[in-house]
């Protein structure tokens, strides 16, 4: 990163109206973050909306990207949810349909088409995913508020439109974040909403830390400062682990293996073409994020069918049961579910969640890294791998140095959907009560992913600005 280069270009005129323009997009979307669903009563839904968000896994994730607009009952509860899932449906339809994959070949024109669809599916997403939370609210108020609501025909269309023209709100926003130049306006979006959680986390923290009631922290026996000496050591531990964690988040984003790609030396006429180098870098972790979304989605399915059937059924122990297993293990569960402490069961979830995020690691890079397709571009281009043969045995060795390249980076994303789980169990053995961290391992790599990557688009802005400088 050329840091100096940077700070330098912000004497640009042009360069600060474009960081002032996302500074205030961003302004606005945590304005929107504030702003009520119309239905009912607004403090018995935030209050039941926030009964949800700590019951749930799925719910306290879904809390974390909307930038806690789950828990306030926003307009923006939905987010930009839709417009993920609309993106990486028509990303697999084009990979299955033939007509839609000649079409993201066709250059921008092509690429403006299938991005027209991906903002029309999206609606119908939104709508859908509107309807499905006002239903889920109202199962989980009728379990944790004796006020009873029934909702008007006209409340449910004002209710849908308004979270509806929410998520299309905050897509136009994030897509005029992106047209500044400076950033990825989705992936900022998600940062801004992981970021502002911190304070949750910060309250937590400040809360155990100056709890003396258990006594202070003394220093050398010359004076006492008004903090738990039991969490304050815990918490100096966690803070040199959690620098660690960063760098280690940061080295396993970054990491790729170089292949270096030859091109044979062609002669048209007068002119001599190739005979040059080039590299083909294949990352750690090619899937980013979405096996972890996967993986959370997926778990959460049978809680949720739980919670259905013990609403409708109070008595069932199939759901009981499928509520217990399928609900992560946190710090607002912990004291109800495992009155006798850790048992077999608290890591039945984790270790399923571990299952799951390597197996959809797999699953997902096979998508989206053609290894023949890749070989054959080469091969017409008249490229090679040293020592390997063009075509067919191109396409195997790449699968092969993919598929080794996923084991690696599938347990390294493994392990970084469990730090929750570990950081709790610490605590558990330590303090008698997970921390309950508002910010996961998902977060954590979220924000350091999207932090280097707008890192990189700000560098590169930053040197277009002060080119004529280095004339």
């Amino acid at each position: 990163m050329h840091f100096k280069t940077i700070f330098k270009s912000f004497k640009n005129k042009d360069m600060l109206k474009r960081v002032g323009i996302v500074l205030g997009i961003v302004v606005v979307y945590r304005f929107l973050a504030h702003i009520p669903v119309p239905m009912g009563d607004a403090k018995t839904f935030h209050d039941a909306m926030e009964n949800l968000v700590t019951r749930t896994d799925f719910g306290n994730f879904i809390n974390l990207i909307s930038g806690g607009g789950l828990a306030n009952f926003a307009v923006i509860l939905v987010g930009i949810s839709p417009y993920i899932t609309a993106s990486i449906v028509i990303q697999l339809l084009t990979k299955a349909i033939p007509r839609l994959e000649e079409l993201s070949e066709d250059g921008e024109t092509g690429r403006r088409k299938i991005n027209q669809w991906t903002r029309m599916l999206s609606v119908p997403l939104a709508i859908v995913q509107s309807i499905a939370y006002i239903y889920i609210l109202f199962k989980s108020m009728d379990s944790y508020s004796s006020t009873a609501f029934v909702a008007t025909g006209h409340d449910w269309f004002v209710a849908v439109t308004a979270m509806t023209a929410g998520s299309i709100i905050l897509m136009w926003l994030g897509e005029l974040m992106t047209e500044q130049g400076i950033c990825n306006g989705i992936s900022t979006i998600i940062f801004i909403s992981i970021v502002s959680q911190f304070q949750t986390t910060a309250a937590q923290i400040g809360a155990e830390l100056f709890d003396t009631s258990e006594g202070s922290l003394e220093l050398f026996g010359w004076f006492s400062l008004p903090v738990n000496p039991t969490v304050f050591w815990i918490l100096l531990g966690f803070g040199i682990a959690l620098v660690i964690a960063f760098y280690l988040l940061v080295k396993v984003n970054e990491a790729q293996r170089i292949i270096t790609i030859n091109y044979a030396k062609r002669v048209h006429g007068n002119q001599a073409y190739g005979d040059i180098k080039s590299i083909l870098p294949l990352k750690l972790i090619s899937a980013g994020v979405v096996p972890v979304i996967f993986a959370t989605a997926f778990l959460s399915v049978p809680a949720l069918i739980g919670q259905f059937i013990t609403s409708a059924d109070p008595g069932n122990q199939i759901g009981s049961t499928l509520t217990t297993v399928f609900t992560a293990p946190n710090a607002s569960n912990f004291t109800t579910t495992y009155p006798n402490g850790i048992t077999a069961q608290w890591f039945v979830y984790p270790a399923l969640y571990f299952a799951l995020v390597v197996m959809f690691t797999y699953f997902y890079t096979s998508i989206i890294f053609n290894t023949k397709e890749i070989a054959d571009n080469l091969q017409k281009q008249g490229g090679f791998i040293e020592g390997v043969r063009p075509g067919e045995t191109t396409a195997k060795y790449l699968e092969r140095t993919v598929v080794r390249l996923n084991f690696f980076g599938s347990l390294s994303l493994g392990l970084i959907a469990m730090l929750p789980f570990i950081t709790d169990y610490i605590f558990i053995v330590l303090n008698g009560a997970p921390l309950g961290l508002s910010i996961t391992g998902t977060g954590l790599l979220i924000v350091v992913t999207v932090a280097l990557e707008n890192l990189r688009s700000l560098d590169s802005r930053a040197l277009m600005v002060t080119y004529d400088d280095y004339k």
